[in-house]
């Protein structure tokens, strides 16, 4: 990556938005949206509020994780593998984006709002839960890295991806979309989340040596590299048992295993991260992961909405 004290403003902020990660953060919106149609519940403004309120969420993750990262010094210790961060290298201050993340915590509060006004203005009840649930969101996308007590630091970031980009994100949109729920959608959802925290194990597999001595206790410093790479395993494999129980509840039908076409990316994603445990090149395979958790959420749910039509 280049160097960000070098570059200019502008591309400073870009990459300090991290976009790239947009797509997986996307998937559970996708996933219950795909979900919703397979029932006859699709609503297109749905899908496009809660797609940009999730967006600028994520971006406030990002923002909230550049600034927390250089505050708490994660970003400062020479094992550091990862891609500098705009607030360590100086060419953001700390201020500037402290009043950024202000910003876009406002806007997708306001997404939020505007979402919850299509899908539940005649619903005060839940209205009302939904919007405590967003604030919430807010809370734990910034004060993963960034506060006095970053729970990111305590390894609890697998247990907020796993509720926020799996259950809540699948369940939620699906519920917003039609207004009801069955509990057998919990398997896709908690499959969605699964391999968003395998993006996370990942990522902190990668940074394992730097979060170590920053004192950033992921799973991965606590279970060490190797059991963090059977962790891993676990993470891919417990996903697809669950997309699987919940086709297997479904009337027999061969749209539904549509998914199994990203298994060949999942497995050379599992094998990927055995081989190179003990190597920056690891990194690569944290953008070829989200893409295959991409693949699987759009087979998944196109498999679903096929099989249904």
């Amino acid at each position: 990556m280049e160097n960000l004290a070098a570059s200019s403003p502008a591309s400073a902020w870009l990459s300090a938005l991290r976009l790239r990660t947009l797509p997986l953060a996307l998937a559970s919106i996708l996933l219950g949206s795909f979900l919703a149609a397979a029932s006859g519940q699709f609503q297109w403004a749905v899908l496009g509020l809660a797609a940009l309120t999730t967006g600028l969420l994520q971006i406030l993750s990002n923002l909230a994780n550049d600034y927390g990262d250089s505050v708490h010094g994660a970003d400062l210790v020479k094992e550091r593998q990862g891609p500098r961060r705009a607030v360590q290298s100086g060419t953001i201050s700390p201020g500037a984006m402290l009043r950024a993340m202000w910003l876009v915590g406002f806007l997708a509060l306001a997404a939020g709002v505007a979402l919850l006004w299509v899908a539940a203005r005649h619903q005060p009840q839940v209205f009302w839960f939904f919007l405590a649930l967003g604030l919430v969101a807010i809370a734990a996308a910034v004060t993963y890295t960034a506060g006095a007590r970053p729970y990111g630091y305590a390894g609890l970031g697998d247990i907020s991806v796993l509720l926020f980009f799996g259950l809540v994100g699948v369940l939620g949109t699906f519920f917003l979309h039609g207004g009801t729920l069955a509990w057998p959608l919990g398997l896709p959802a908690a499959a969605c989340g699964l391999l968003a925290v395998g993006v996370l194990n990942i990522n902190n597999i990668r940074d394992i040596d730097s979060d170590r001595v920053a004192g950033k206790r992921s799973v991965p410093v606590r279970l060490g590299r190797d059991r963090a790479v059977t962790y891993h395993w676990a993470l891919l494999l417990g996903s697809q048992l669950c997309a699987v129980g919940y086709v297997l509840g479904q009337p027999m039908a061969a749209w539904p295993w549509l998914f199994v076409l990203s298994w060949p990316l999942l497995l050379r994603n599992g094998l990927a991260v055995s081989r190179l445990r003990a190597s920056p090149l690891i990194d690569a395979h944290l953008k070829q992961m989200a893409l295959a958790t991409l693949l699987f959420v759009l087979t998944f749910g196109l498999g679903q909405w096929l099989g249904r039509a």
